[in-house]
């Protein structure tokens, strides 16, 4: 039985560049050598395709610039040094967390290119990677979300912190539209912070959302699957310091008590998953997606936001939840690349 080629795509031009090279280095690492014929594909923070050598991240040199080129029926990857084709691909394995990657962009080229591709197609990406059309579309099918305002770059003069904070009330939470890993986000409690915090979350995004804080723990579901979706045990983040932040979740070891599974009584637990799933579906996901939820004191639950290429590493909540769900990480890399082939097919 031949391999199946898989390229691996990871790097790119959002800020969470680094964050994709440390997912992929963990799916690269996983990966059953056995099955799969790998290439691996970086995209530096200019924007440029580079095919790399060998099959393992942290050692891999740079060939050279690529370009990938429909020839017939079969996705290549084109050399633009030597002007050849190096290699076909059978399915791309997207490892590209933020804009450019989680979005849809990279998606619609993979249709372009008739390539079977892991994970979320084009419109989940897209929808699921703005804050505000994912909510809207989320509270139009009875899903509960946090009440909140969006501003974009050309109208944030109209938005009056102290009708704000009657509204919605202080803390409130600021928070680039499409940005993920918590990344120019602020949690502000007066004028003075509410200013100097637009003015950093606009430095990524031109569309912001104002959202009201909602006291409780942040509970997280990983979903897998694509016309069948199914949902695995929770888990819970506790944060030490004032919210989830970047550095809470990527520089400090003590930033937060990841409980998995999550402490969560079983009828509440079972809601969140059969919401989680309904989410999913309502999306129109596919593949995986990590849908995350606030849980409050007093057991209601709001559904925060839905991750299309959760972070990916060994320890991260998305493969851990699996696997304390029964679905080892090798084996779960092997079903999303096998969800992707048989959509392609279908």
């Amino acid at each position: 039985m031949s391999k199946l080629k898989l390229a691996v795509i990871y790097g790119g031009q959002s800020t969470e560049h680094d964050i994709s090279i440390k997912s992929a280095t963990s799916i690269v690492n996983a990966l059953d050598r056995s099955k799969y014929e790998i290439s691996l594909i970086k995209i530096d923070k200019d924007g440029t395709w580079n095919t790399m050598s060998g099959d393992a991240i942290n050692t891999a040199e740079r060939i050279a610039p690529i370009t990938l080129v429909k020839d017939k029926d079969q996705t290549k990857i084109f050399n633009l040094t030597t002007n050849s084709f190096d290699q076909n691909i059978d399915i791309a394995f997207p490892v590209l967390h933020g804009m450019q990657g989680e979005d849809g962009t990279i998606q619609g080229l993979f249709r372009m290119l008739d390539l079977a591709f892991v994970g979320c197609d084009v419109f989940a990406s897209s929808a699921c990677s703005d804050k505000d059309y994912c909510k809207r579309l989320l509270q139009d099918q009875g899903i509960e979300i946090a009440p909140y305002r969006v501003t974009y770059a050309w109208n944030k003069d109209d938005f009056d912190f102290t009708t704000l904070k009657k509204e919605l009330g202080t803390p409130m939470f600021l928070k680039p539209a499409n940005l993920g890993s918590s990344v120019g986000v602020h949690k502000v409690n007066t004028e003075e912070e509410y200013n100097a915090g637009l003015a950093d979350a606009f430095k990524y995004d031109n569309k912001v959302l104002i959202e009201k804080n909602i006291e409780g723990i942040e509970v997280e579901c990983a979903v897998l699957g694509n016309e069948a979706p199914k949902a695995s045990i929770l888990g819970a983040i506790i944060p030490s310091t004032s919210f989830y932040s970047f550095e809470s979740k990527y520089e400090d070891a003590d930033g937060a008590l990841l409980q998995m599974p999550a402490e969560i009584e079983t009828a509440i637990a079972d809601k969140i998953r059969k919401d989680a799933v309904k989410a999913y579906r309502i999306m129109n996901c596919e593949g995986l997606s990590r849908v995350d939820f606030f849980l409050t004191k007093d057991g209601q639950t709001i559904i925060n936001e839905i991750n299309t290429i959760p972070g990916f590493t060994s320890i991260s909540m998305y493969p851990k939840l699996w696997e304390l769900s029964g679905l080892p990480y090798v084996e779960l890399l092997d079903c999303l690349i096998d969800l992707g082939m048989e959509r392609s097919k279908r």
